[in-house]
C-alpha cells in the first residue's frame, strides 16, 4: 500500500512540473511571433517593392499602383515589409510620404507589419 501511495506523490508532482513548464513556454513562443517595432524605409507598395516599373518617380508610381489595388509597402534596406492598416489617418500619412522616408510603428511579423503609426522619416 505504501508503494502506491508514493507512485501517486510522484505521478501528481511529475505533472505539476509539467503544467509549470508548459505554462512558462506559452509566452516564449507567443512572444516570437511578433512585435511592436519601429522601422525606417521607404514607402513604396507591395507590388512593386524597392523597384517601381512606372517610369518618373516613385511616389507616382506607388500611388498609381494603390488604385490598382496594391497595398502600402516599407522598404528597409533590401527587404520589403507589407503595410497593413485600415486606419484613414495612416492611409493619408502614406499617401502624403509615398516615395518618401518614414518611420512605421507596428506589429511586425515576419514581412508584414500591422501598421500603428506613421510620421515622417529623417
Amino acid at each position: 500500500m505504501r508503494v502506491k501511495g508514493n507512485v501517486n506523490r510522484i505521478a501528481t508532482a511529475v505533472l505539476g512540473m509539467q503544467m509549470l513548464i508548459g505554462l512558462a513556454a506559452v509566452p516564449a513562443l507567443s512572444a516570437g511571433k511578433s512585435q511592436t517595432q519601429t522601422l525606417t524605409g521607404e514607402v513604396s507598395d507591395a507590388m512593386c517593392g524597392a523597384k517601381h516599373e512606372m517610369k518618373g518617380k516613385a511616389a507616382d508610381c506607388t500611388r498609381v499602383c494603390m488604385k490598382h489595388g496594391s497595398q502600402y509597402a516599407l522598404v528597409v534596406g533590401d527587404k520589403v515589409y507589407a503595410l497593413e492598416t485600415s486606419d484613414k489617418v495612416a492611409l493619408e500619412k502614406l499617401n502624403d510620404l509615398a516615395g518618401a522616408k518614414a518611420k512605421v510603428t507596428g506589429e511586425v511579423d515576419g514581412t508584414t507589419i500591422a501598421v500603428k503609426s506613421v510620421v515622417a522619416g529623417s
